[in-house]
């Protein structure tokens, strides 16, 4: 319930940063002018590729050389990307923007210029340089000695009828004259701009006004020393609203619609301003962002949903707050050992893509070629116990022969425990298969390396962003992905060992490019679940035909439709399994971002796949967070840490990295669950992961921004849970077998430890990228004891536990112990046998 509370004006605050001086790259050839690095993502900035077309291919890459394919199609504007790729288009669209930095790789073809690089495109214009945009085109010009406009659609800070003509205005033509009258000497008009696309584009707001006119505001950021200016909204400075989060209810707004609407995302404050705008924020932003109380008066514009009531007025809200006793949500504050402790734990050799504990108590690293040195054989291996002596915890590994970039890792259920990365970027790496089998043990040194050979075993589609997944019968599914470098979408699924052809998934190519690395799960029931976008479904395990397709997966308060999945990077996991095994299994999503103006999701959402009459549960987080990582812990919680506030996943695309971390406790209440727990200093963006460690600690790596303010980071940290802080003995145990089939009644001896109350749990050998943990599952068996002796029973069967390598754990109420890695189900699909080449060493069945 909410109480009408007050008609107030409204406050400001920037959250941007400034446009920069574009990279020194070629001027153009004749009738062609640079205009600078610009961002790229999917969908792309410039969208038809024209590399084929450019004399040489790929390997002749020239900026001529691909100009000239563009302007042979009557194009008029040229990108070129990663060295050798060649995009056209007639529009700045999607977002793309100017980049500070990254275009830095030079041109195959020639060494003397540059073509773009990872995600950013040196951009050419034919012909004279346009002073006109649209709302989804960004203004071509970039000087910075000189004054520039800025416009969005996004935020506003006018009425629905101004709101209406800025959205309509930017998308008609603005010339130089039509601005110019009255500016100091030196300025100029230089195009309409989008803005908040990722973060604000001019940093420092100047206070809005009724009676602003361009003279003005030029006037103030004079006075102010600033050489660039924009104006936004008719009345703003480039300042941004006490609540950021607006939705235009152009029909409907009422206060029943608007704060419903709050209500349902977590949002214990709300409001409506100009008839059509609703806001979604907290009680606090009032006195942090400087609203004051108004007369009534100035709050008389009626609902266009509810004509009855008044929703605002011009720059004035309706503000209401939440008036039960029982808030929305209650986020819980530790302190002292209780909230956990980063720490740092050995320097790095490495920026790791993907991140793996083994079998032999060793976590491998693998990177994307070309982020280390020119020298890096791309593979390493990290001995924990060895973590104190620099020199003797890194292994450096070789036999990678293709770049795992954006590839999928597993580990498998042979008896070895082998690792394997699947697919990558760019020609044969699209299709690798590469295999490890870990040997060594903490302390005791390891000799075998990567094995692969592409031209014997190799994916039947190339798979950029792919993920896999280990299925009850004990193969291997792979789904989906790109052919390479933001290319076409490859949206079909595939076995290995290899069992028939691909099959084509209509889903997958209907919600391309913003599906990647989909998350993957075997249910209970024996289907399969599958997160993608803002979807979900599950699958039948033998035709993959859709069993049932979910209700849509909730994203932002404005913007219902947000994704979950890169380039929206969320993170998923599945919730604790306990024995009996009866109660319906919980997947849980946390995180993401919007498509367009890249507003990171600040909730996780969550339900019951296998409850035909469930939906999505909504749980506001402390904090908005894009490209999170999530580690399961050994007591049944889940540490949410690493990712951004603002963007998306990709390299430069994300703003203000989150470095809080966020416990999420599954037994406690919904929407009292989370519990705000320690800071790191150490940002970690995109290419970061977290994995559960078998002393129960969380390794805390990697970040790859390439954002020119946050650095490729190095130092591995670890994430010290409460329990190992508590100071409590722990328990520990001896096992004699590790290797239990379904039902298995196991025997295990307590050496320390109180067995009064004793649990059990099972953690999934986890492979870690992108927000995804590929081989995911928590797992409480039953246990019971007798004296220092208990027993353990297995699950019972390849549904609730699909066959694979477990770290078992025994816990002393919330303290775990040390964990054994134990194989559960065996290989029925006999991949010890697998690949049938004499390049890869086979375990056996």
């Amino acid at each position: 319930m909410y109480s009408l509370l007050a008609c107030i004006s409204l406050g400001t605050l920037s959250q941007s940063h400034t446009l920069q001086k574009r990279a020194d790259v070629n001027p153009g050839p004749p009738g062609w002018t640079s205009i600078g690095c610009y961002t790229d993502q999917n969908p792309r900035t410039l969208t038809t590729g024209m590399t084929a077309s450019v004399q040489g291919g790929a390997a002749g890459m020239t900026v001529a050389g691909c100009t000239t394919a563009c302007r042979s199609k009557n194009f008029l504007y040229a990108g070129l990307e990663y060295a050798q790729e060649c995009w056209c288009g007639n529009a700045i669209l999607n977002g793309g923007a100017p980049a500070a930095s990254g275009c830095s790789k030079t041109c195959a073809g020639n060494a003397t210029e540059y073509c773009g690089g990872s995600n950013r495109l040196n951009v050419y214009q034919f012909g004279t340089v346009s002073t006109t945009s649209s709302a989804s085109q960004s203004s071509t010009s970039q000087t910075t000695s000189q004054i520039s406009t800025s416009s969005a659609a996004s935020f506003s800070s006018s009425s629905a009828a101004t709101s209406s003509t800025s959205t309509t205005s930017s998308s008609s033509s603005s010339s130089a004259s039509s601005s110019a009258t009255g500016l100091p000497s030196g300025w100029s008009y230089k195009g309409c701009y989008v803005d908040n696309a990722n973060g604000r584009i001019l940093l420092n707001g100047q206070a809005a006004s009724q009676t602003q006119t361009v003279e003005s505001c030029v006037a103030k950021c004079v006075i102010a020393g600033y050489s660039v200016a924009g104006m936004e909204y008719s009345t703003e400075g480039t300042s941004q609203r006490i609540w950021k989060y607006q939705t235009i209810l152009t029909n409907t707004n009422s206060a029943t619609e608007c704060l419903s609407r709050c209500s349902q995302f977590g949002f214990m404050a709300g409001g409506m301003e100009y008839g059509t705008e609703c806001y979604c924020g907290d009680v606090v932003d009032i006195d942090n962002y400087g609203g004051l109380v108004k007369p009534e008066t100035e709050c008389k514009t009626t609902c266009p949903g509810d004509p009855r009531y008044y929703c605002g007025g011009g720059s004035r809200l309706s503000y209401y707050a939440w008036s039960l006793t029982d808030p929305l949500y209650k986020w819980n504050y530790a302190n002292g050992t209780d909230a956990g402790s980063y720490k740092f734990f050995v320097p790095g050799v490495v920026v790791p893509l993907i991140t793996t504990v083994g079998v032999n108590g060793k976590i491998t690293f693998v990177e994307k070629a070309g982020t280390g040195p020119p020298n890096s054989t791309g593979a390493f291996e990290l001995d924990p116990s060895l973590a104190g002596d620099f020199s003797s915890a890194w292994r450096t590994m070789r036999g990678l022969k293709t770049d795992v970039f954006c590839s999928a890792g597993l580990t498998l259920p042979d008896k070895a425990g082998r690792q394997i990365t699947i697919g990558g970027w760019s020609g044969t790496s699209t299709f690798g298969v590469r295999l490890y089998w870990p040997d060594g043990a903490p302390g005791v040194k390891s000799i075998n390396d990567w094995q692969e050979n592409a031209a014997e075993v190799r994916l039947q589609k190339g798979r950029w962003y792919p993920s896999g997944m280990i299925m009850s019968n004990g193969s291997m599914l792979v789904v989906g992905g790109e052919e390479g470098s933001n290319a076409a979408p490859v949206p079909s699924i595939e076995l290995l060992p290899q069992t028939g052809p691909v099959m084509e998934m209509d889903w997958l190519r209907r919600t391309d490019p913003n599906n990647l690395y989909p998350f993957l799960y075997v249910l209970p029931g024996g289907g399969i679940f599958v997160g993608y976008y803002n979807e979900a479904r599950i699958l039948d395990p033998v035709t993959f035909d859709t069993v049932r397709t979910l209700p849509q997966i909730p994203g932002n308060v404005n913007n219902p439709g947000a994704g979950r999945t890169y380039p929206l990077e969320g993170a998923a996991m599945m919730l604790p399994q306990k024995a009996p095994y009866t109660d319906p299994v919980t997947m849980l999503i946390c995180g993401g971002s919007t498509v367009g103006n890249a507003i990171a999701n600040d909730n996780c959402v969550s339900i019951q796949p296998e409850n035909p009459s469930s939906n999505w549960t909504i749980e506001r987080m402390p904090s908005q967070r894009v490209m999170p990582c999530i580690a399961a812990l050994p007591d049944g919680t889940y540490l949410i840490a690493n990712g951004a506030k603002q963007g998306v996943a990709g390299f430069g695309l994300a703003n203000t990295p989150n470095f809080n971390a966020v416990l999420y406790d599954p037994s406690k209440p919904i929407n009292e669950r989370m519990t705000i727990m320690a800071n790191t200093t150490v940002a970690r963006l995109y290419h970061s992961e977290a994995i559960l460690m078998q002393d129960g600690r969380v390794l805390i790596s990697g970040s790859d921004p390439q954002d020119g303010k946050n650095p490729e980071e190095y130092r591995v940290e670890v994430f010290e849970p409460p329990y190992v802080l508590s100071g409590l003995p722990r328990p520990a145990y001896t096992i004699a077998n590790k290797d239990w089939a379904y039902g298995d009644q196991i025997t295990i001896t307590v050496t320390a430890g109180n067995t009064a109350n004793m649990r059990a749990s099972l953690m999934g050998a986890v492979s870690s990228t992108h927000g995804n943990s590929m081989g995911q599952r928590t797992i409480f068996p039953a246990i019971s004891c007798a004296g220092n002796t208990c027993t353990i029973a297995a699950p019972p069967d390849n549904k609730v536990c699909p066959p694979g390598w477990f770290q078992l754990f025994i816990l002393d109420d919330k303290t775990p112990s040390m964990s054994t890695w134990v194989r559960i189900g065996g290989d029925p699909a006999q991949l010890g046998n697998w690949p049938k080449s004499n390049s890869f060493t086979k375990p056996g069945i």
